[in-house]
């Protein structure tokens, strides 16, 4: 059987954990975070097109 100082610390550690996160939960409600699933916004810009150089023009040079 445990003994009294034992119960007492291991009381004392349970609340610890408890307490401490509950700071962690309360800490990190501060930040905004992504939601999963939500459709991430991109930018569709259109692509400039290829300028021709020399290893991609087909044609004769003039």
């Amino acid at each position: 059987m445990l003994e009294t100082w034992e119960v007492i610390l291991l009381i004392i550690l349970v609340l610890g954990v408890v307490v401490s996160n509950l700071m962690v939960l309360k800490y990190s409600s501060k930040f905004k975070m992504p939601q999963f699933g939500a459709p991430k916004k991109s930018s569709k810009k259109p692509k400039a097109p290829l300028k021709k150089t020399p290893t991609n023009n087909n044609e004769p040079d003039k």
